[in-house]
């Protein structure tokens, strides 16, 4: 048996304004941006370089997820971005305005640095060692 995971819900305010940080800061690409209601779309996009999993973006709706936006993890780190090259990414990044919480560090298992998106949300930028793929 084979499993795998294909798409990963972020809870955004806006649509747009979410696919801006994806693709201009991240330079994520638009896997599918297609409209469901006049309210709802669904809005796909990935890493560059992975057709694996991609991350719904998907505008909050009610009062509970509004309360969400931000705080998908409770505070801790939620998404885990793999480099093969740490450094020019850590650059574009930087350049791009994204904004890191914690500095490049070298632990056991790579390079690490924490950013967070645009609501809040934090993300480790990993380059793993070639033996330590968390």
């Amino acid at each position: 048996m084979t499993q795998k995971l294909a798409i990963v819900t972020l809870v955004v305010k806006d649509y747009d304004e979410a696919l801006d940080f994806f693709m201009q800061k991240l330079s994520f690409q638009l896997v599918e941006d297609t409209r469901l209601t006049d309210q709802k779309r669904w809005v796909l996009v990935s890493p560059p370089g992975d057709p694996g999993c991609r991350i719904l973006l998907a505008k909050a709706a009610n009062e509970k997820q509004i309360a969400s936006v931000g705080n998908q993890a409770g505070g801790r780190v939620a998404f885990f971005l793999h480099t093969d090259n740490f450094q020019a990414d850590y650059k574009r990044l930087s350049g791009n305005g994204v904004h890191f919480v914690r500095e490049p560090k070298e632990e056991t298992y790579g390079t690490v640095a924490v950013f967070e998106d645009l609501y809040g949300n934090l993300w480790d930028l990993i380059q793993p060692k070639p033996d330590n793929r968390h």
